[in-house]
């Protein structure tokens, strides 16, 4: 990728991601979340992760910011457009941000693995063919064969197997927070008389 078409896709993810912090529309907040997923979806697939950018575009971009659309149309966002800044929340935040920013320099400066680039790094036909659960399903040995490394099969293999409990009890956890929204936005008022 050329470098000038990297540091669009940066200017894009980034600027777009503070519009979601410093945007006082809700809906604006989630529409220049969804163009900032996108701008980090250019950066997964110009460093050749074709699969984890197609997904972040399928996932984040489609069905989770569709349900975000969703909770915020739930809102009052005239009553949410007046409120003040909450002193306390904002310096909460940026102290917050100052210390994982901390947190990530100080893993970064011990993690050596990260300076390996990603061609070096790369899942070799060898390392797909010798793992054991890969013997046990044919798909995955004819791509090998075929001289194709089966990049989406492996990681679903490696996320349904080892990671099948940890999605579902993320999936549980999206729909009780949805589902929690959807009461808290009902609840009826104790001015508004019952019909």
């Amino acid at each position: 990728m050329p470098s000038f078409l990297f540091y669009l896709f940066a200017a894009i993810t980034l600027g777009f991601g503070l519009n979601v912090i410093l945007a006082r529309n809700p809906v604006t907040s989630a529409l220049s979340l969804a163009v900032s997923f996108v701008g980090l979806a250019a950066l997964f697939i110009s460093l050749d992760a074709y699969f984890i950018g197609i997904i972040q575009i399928l996932v984040y971009t489609g069905a989770v910011m569709v349900l975000f659309l969703f909770i915020i149309m739930l809102l009052d966002i005239q009553k949410e457009e007046a409120k003040r800044a909450n002193t306390a929340a904002v310096i909460g935040g940026v102290v917050l941000a100052v210390v994982l920013t901390l947190q990530v320099a100080a893993v970064l400066g011990v993690f050596k693995e990260g300076a390996v680039t990603t061609e070096k790094r790369a899942l070799s036909m060898e390392i797909a063919s010798k793992r054991e659960d890969v013997a046990q399903v044919k798909t995955i040995q004819k791509d090998l064969a075929a001289g194709t490394l089966p990049d989406a099969k492996l990681m679903g293999m490696t996320l349904f197997e080892q990671y099948g409990f940890h999605l579902q009890a993320i999936g549980l956890l999206l729909l009780v927070g949805t589902v929690g929204v959807v009461v808290l936005s009902k609840r009826e008022s104790p001015n508004k008389p019952v019909v």
